[in-house]
């Protein structure tokens, strides 16, 4: 484990990081605290630190006041090294941000021995580090495909169509439906369905852009946003994306199967201010209006003086997969 020695005293220095680096620490030994704050701010930076109380430039209880300021940063247990022994001394090294302190002279044996207590309490911040992330990200994903889940994929649309309105520029909305899917999950089972899922989630986040988003929908139903798409590019993209599910037979446990994916597309420049859940129900009807077009294809959906389209969505038991 990466450790920092910030002394200015060279012997002090040396004999420290001897005894650290036999202990099997990986040692950085700086003389002042300005170079102990910029180490210890590095993105990979040590973990541990040992700080002189009395340092040039910067001191030890500023350092530990400066690295807890810097909130982006992993924790970084430190422990002051002081020949102070007094009460209000250890109270201002504490509520610095200092987590533990030495009285100099101080045994080998005890300074690897609160080490140690440091390395448990990072371990421990980092199983809550991953725990939380974890939280968060089944709080924000979809558990089947890891794609956006629903609440999130369409509130990322509403701010998305916010800000194309205030840049004036075009978002591309597309609703795509897994064609048959039923069939597959009565004829294969549940399971190879899941590796459909999967592998049409996978397909659909690489046929896209970094800043575009994917989420699920719902059942089979998948939305795209496409960022900044040019209005006379969106029909060309949204068959891309189309061609690259259809044109692959997808791998599962029952052998390759052919998968097809009908879209409705909407453009927002077509639709002035209106909501994002009014444009989803526009771009529903247009994803309706594929489906009975024959499946595997794509139908713009239009405001109502152009609009060629199918009625608009039935309920859920009635439209066709």
């Amino acid at each position: 484990m990466k450790i920092l020695i910030a002394d200015d005293d060279a012997l002090s220095r040396r004999l420290l990081k001897g005894t650290l680096q036999r202990a099997g620490y990986e040692v950085t030994a700086v003389t002042n605290g300005r170079e102990a704050v910029e180490k210890l701010s590095e993105p990979d930076g040590p973990r541990l630190a040992l700080l002189d109380w009395m340092m040039p430039e910067l001191d030890g209880l500023g350092v530990c006041s400066r690295v807890r300021k810097g909130c982006d940063q992993n924790y970084v247990y430190m422990i002051l090294l002081t020949a102070r022994e007094s009460k209000e001394d250890v109270v201002a090294g504490l509520e610095s941000g200092a987590d533990d302190y030495l009285v100099k002279p101080f045994n080998a044996d005890e300074l690897k021995a609160r080490l140690r207590t440091g390395e448990r309490i990072l371990h421990l911040e980092d199983r809550l580090v991953e725990a939380r992330e974890e939280m968060r990200f089944k709080a924000t994903h979809d558990h089947l495909t890891s794609l956006w889940n629903r609440g999130v994929i369409t509130d990322l649309l509403s701010r998305e169509l916010d800000r194309s309105r205030r840049e004036n520029v075009c978002t591309a909305v597309l609703l795509a439906d897994l064609d048959h899917f039923k069939t597959i999950n009565d004829t294969h089972g549940h399971l190879v369905g899941d590796q459909v899922m999967r592998e049409v989630a996978r397909r659909l986040l690489l046929s896209v852009r970094s800043y575009d988003f994917v989420g699920r929908y719902g059942g089979e139903e998948f939305l795209v946003v496409l960022n900044n798409c040019r209005p006379e590019s969106a029909l060309g993209r949204a068959e891309e994306i189309r061609k690259i599910i259809s044109t692959r037979p997808v791998q599962t446990d029952a052998g390759a199967l052919g998968i097809t994916l009908s879209l409705g597309l909407l453009l927002s420049p077509d639709w002035g201010h209106r909501s994002a859940d009014e444009l989803l129900r526009e771009v529903d009807a247009a994803l309706y209006a594929a489906k009975t077009a024959g499946r595997n294809c794509v139908r713009t959906a239009k405001p109502a003086k152009s609009r060629v389209l199918a009625p608009g969505p039935q309920p859920v038991g009635e439209r066709l997969r």
